[in-house]
């Protein structure tokens, strides 16, 4: 091998491991001292009055917990005055329309005859009310009354465009609150890029949004809650804001298969969000980009950079320190092959359920990234299963 070509190995190798490295353990550790030196968390206003607002939920075929969602919406504490609630179906065929008949006048619902997706969907139903504020909520999400409450108070700061609540994770066999060291570490994320002003867009099942900012959403879009909020932030200037004390209860994925499919949901969106959002990856949106290109970019491409690592460390194991890396490197991706298809650890073998959880997270991206590529990707979900 020439002395160029081994030289250029090395750099990939070091490149590529830099960049898994620097998304998971450094990233996490500069933000959180950006965050303590130059951040501030912001201080909600007290408004004397509540702003109009609309509750939305998109749904498609969820029959199953309709009638649950729409009793939580009605215990929503703000005045009835102020607040329409409005179920929007996304070509559903099961029973949705009976399960809205019966809580007429009570909720408004849109009974749209075929299935475009959610983003159509939601900006269809958005463009049919006259609210200020939309608050915008999933099928199988469940809010705490005061959340709505919560959400708009922000919005008497003319700064604001959207403002993201705390969802957390439930498990649906026991009714427990589910959220592991994964979605710790996430909300941690998103709690100090707030901080920074460098909020990366909100979370489907609950946030909130000036009905005005919600511009016509780009054709193909499958992250709708990454892309409206950024996108209304890169044509105004405006504000994200993360409001922890706004709380949303949603099960937990019923099946791996169903999260898999999720993640890669996610990836295929995420990757072709990036059509609509990539000025946001300039430096001259300073904090905003940083948490971009490291929180999200660097991250989508995780699994390109494993894949290098392993195959520049192997072509180099003529040199001992590379045999042994490469060794190394292979021992990890068995340990989180091997955790990810064995059956679920128990709580003290935390180290194996985050090996199989990062495989098949970065599995995932790695399908979603072929798969953008392919072209294969729709604003229409696939509806997960409800317990």
């Amino acid at each position: 091998m020439s002395p160029v070509a081994t030289n250029l190995l090395i750099i990939l190798f070091w490149a590529a491991s830099g960049s898994v490295i620097y998304t998971y353990l450094l990233y996490p550790a500069l933000l959180f001292a950006l965050s303590k030196l130059l951040g501030r968390t912001p201080t909600p206003p007290h408004p004397t009055t509540l702003p109009k607002a609309s509750l939305l939920i998109v749904a498609h075929n969820e029959a199953a917990i309709l009638d649950a969602r729409i009793q939580n919406a009605l215990a929503t504490n703000y005045p009835a005055d102020l607040l329409e609630i409005i179920v929007a179906s996304d070509g559903s065929d099961d029973e949705t329309a009976s399960i809205c008949a019966r809580y007429a006048p009570r909720i408004r619902p849109l009974l749209f005859p075929h299935r475009r997706g959610k983003p159509a969907t939601l900006e269809d139903a958005a463009s049919r009310t006259t609210a200020d504020i939309l608050i915008l909520s999933d099928a199988n999400t469940f809010l705490d009354p005061d959340a709505a409450r919560l959400l708009t108070r922000w919005f008497e700061d003319p700064t604001i465009a959207a403002v993201c609540g705390r969802l957390n994770l439930i498990d649906p066999a026991t009714g427990r609150n589910a959220d592991g060291l994964y979605w710790r570490y996430e909300t941690f994320l998103k709690l100090h890029e707030s901080r920074l002003g460098a909020l990366l867009g909100a979370n489907g099942a609950i946030y909130a949004i000036r009905r005005e900012l919600l511009a016509p959403i780009p054709r193909g879009t499958i992250v709708d809650d990454f892309v409206i909020p950024l996108a209304a932030k890169l044509r105004t200037g405006s504000r994200l804001i993360y409001d922890p004390a706004a709380i949303a209860h949603e099960d937990s994925a019923p099946d791996l298969r169903a999260e898999f499919r999720r993640r890669v949901r996610i990836s295929v969106g995420g990757w072709h969000s990036l059509l609509t959002l990539w000025p946001l990856l300039s430096p001259a949106h300073g904090f905003t980009a940083l948490a971009l290109w490291s929180h999200k970019v660097l991250r989508w491409t995780c699994p390109l950079a494993l894949i290098a690592a392993v195959a520049s460390s192997l072509a180099l194991s003529s040199r001992p320190l590379y045999a042994a890396l490469t060794i190394a490197q292979l021992l990890f991706h068995t340990l989180c092959i091997t955790a990810a298809l064995s059956p679920p650890a128990p709580t003290a073998a935390r180290v194996l359920r985050l090996a199989g959880m990062f495989f098949s997270m970065n599995l995932a991206l790695l399908v979603g990234f072929a798969s953008w590529l392919r072209g294969n990707h729709t604003g229409a979900w696939q509806r997960t299963a409800r317990s």
